[in-house]
């Protein structure tokens, strides 16, 4: 155990630890956030892997040189800690000793210790390792982490199996040619657009499976929802009576994440003016009913970004809800593993979440039977041959199931409110940015 002048030295230090050590001394590791100098004192600023604690260097009790210190300096630092309603969570150190680690050889290029950064999206992205240790650019990619840790719990609460599926794979789960290719020892091969195939198989054996994985899509949009890499949260499950079974997991699902938010990331989610959704009954209408409602042509095959802009301002006015199930999709404009909806062939049993204007998950009820896949397949104009080893799932068996994926990344943006999904991406690939 490493120790500072016979102190216990913290490397993660919390606010409960500056709490215990109120009247004490307490030290830890942390980086020089700022530094503002007064008459006959200096506050310097720390920040550690979550917070930012106000500390005072005086020159009569601090065994060290305040000239020495920079912004951007990591250090381990000794101190008493008393409380103060002014400081960052009612505490403040007063330095007796540190001890520089490291410095920087340059000065930050962006306004770090500011509230917000103030710069544009591009350049933040182009100093994004030094974007990220702002406390509210750094306090996303916290959320985000929550989203992913209740979703992990509630996913293993209710019975469902963790899985890792492969990246690379030799068929695309989507079709058509949003999909990266590349070369495996001489053959074709594809970045997986999903974990559909493999979460499918995984039903035959587990019931009830979920991943929390990447996801590639290799289409050319440049815009402020769509990226080309995303984390996928993704669940199937088996003995389903219908895909409204899925809707109402998912609807437990959000309202399990949003109070596991509420009660672990309230820090957060103060430093970036957060509201969080209160999820209770979702409301659901079928694709030709949202059409009306937003007095869309009844030609149309999809939604558009302003039809569910226009779907979640109806659902938010009418239900009081900040999300809307769409379902019944026309079956032509859904994957082949969609089943078709058994009142009418030409819909599938298939469904979107809009949440805040924007969609966030796609998901409904898959093929079981063998013929029905196969058939399906040769009337996408696809050969049955090249899916093998899928339809392989249906020819042993598989229970009614579905399923659904959510954009992590498209989900956090609109719990957050940011305006670009870039935001929400730690180090988002698009068609412009391989780097960094």
């Amino acid at each position: 155990m490493q120790m500072i002048d016979g102190q216990k030295l913290l490397s993660c230090v919390t606010i409960d630890d500056l709490k215990d050590a109120v009247g004490g001394r307490i030290s830890f590791c942390a980086c020089v956030h700022n530094l503002r100098h007064m008459s006959g004192f200096s506050f310097v600023i720390l920040r550690t892997g979550r917070y930012i604690f106000q500390s005072v260097y005086c020159e009569d009790t601090c065994n060290g040189d305040i000239s020495e210190l920079c912004v951007g300096a990591y250090v381990s630092v000794s101190g008493t800690v008393k409380t103060d309603e002014r400081a960052s969570y009612g505490y403040e150190i007063t330095l007796e000793s540190f001890e520089i680690l490291s410095k920087p050889s340059e000065n930050y290029p962006l306004h770090v210790s500011a509230r917000k950064l103030g710069c544009s999206i591009e350049t933040n992205l182009s100093y994004r390792s030094v974007a990220l240790r702002n406390p509210r650019e750094r306090a996303v990619f916290k959320i985000s982490e929550g989203v992913c840790e209740g979703f992990r719990q509630f996913m293993l609460k209710n019975a469902f199996t963790e899985i890792h599926t492969p990246k690379i794979v030799s068929a695309g789960a989507e079709g058509g040619a949003n999909i990266f290719k590349l070369k495996y020892f001489g053959q074709d091969a594809f970045l997986a657009q999903s974990p559909q195939f493999y979460k499918q198989t995984c039903v035959a054996f587990f019931d009830r499976v979920f991943e929390i994985a990447p996801v590639y899509r290799a289409e050319k949009h440049n815009s402020t929802r769509h990226l080309n890499e995303y984390i996928g949260l993704d669940f199937e499950m088996g003995f389903i009576k219908d895909m409204h079974d899925v809707m109402q997991m998912e609807t437990a699902m959000l309202r399990y994440v949003m109070d596991y938010l509420a009660q672990n990331y309230a820090l957060e989610l103060s430093i970036l003016n957060a509201s969080l959704p209160v999820v209770q009954h979702i409301p659901i209408v079928s694709f030709f009913e949202a059409l009306d409602i937003v007095g869309a042509s009844s030609n149309k095959f999809d939604l558009d970004p302003a039809d569910e802009v226009a779907l979640c301002e109806y659902a938010k006015e009418k239900f009081n809800s900040e999300f809307i199930f769409v379902e019944k999709f026309p079956a032509l404009r859904r994957p082949f593993y969609a089943k078709n909806s058994p009142e009418d062939a030409k819909l599938a049993e298939s469904f979107d979440l809009l949440f805040r204007g924007l969609e966030i998950t796609t998901g409904g009820q898959r093929i079981h039977d063998y013929d029905e896949q196969v058939e399906k397949i040769k009337n996408f104009g696809m050969n049955p041959e090249d899916f093998k080893s899928y339809l392989d799932i249906h020819k042993y068996g598989m229970p009614p199931h579905g399923g659904l994926g959510i954009g992590l990344e498209r989900l956090v943006m609109k719990l957050l409110d940011l305006p670009n999904i870039r935001q929400a991406s730690l180090f988002p690939r698009d068609i412009t940015h391989l780097d960094p």
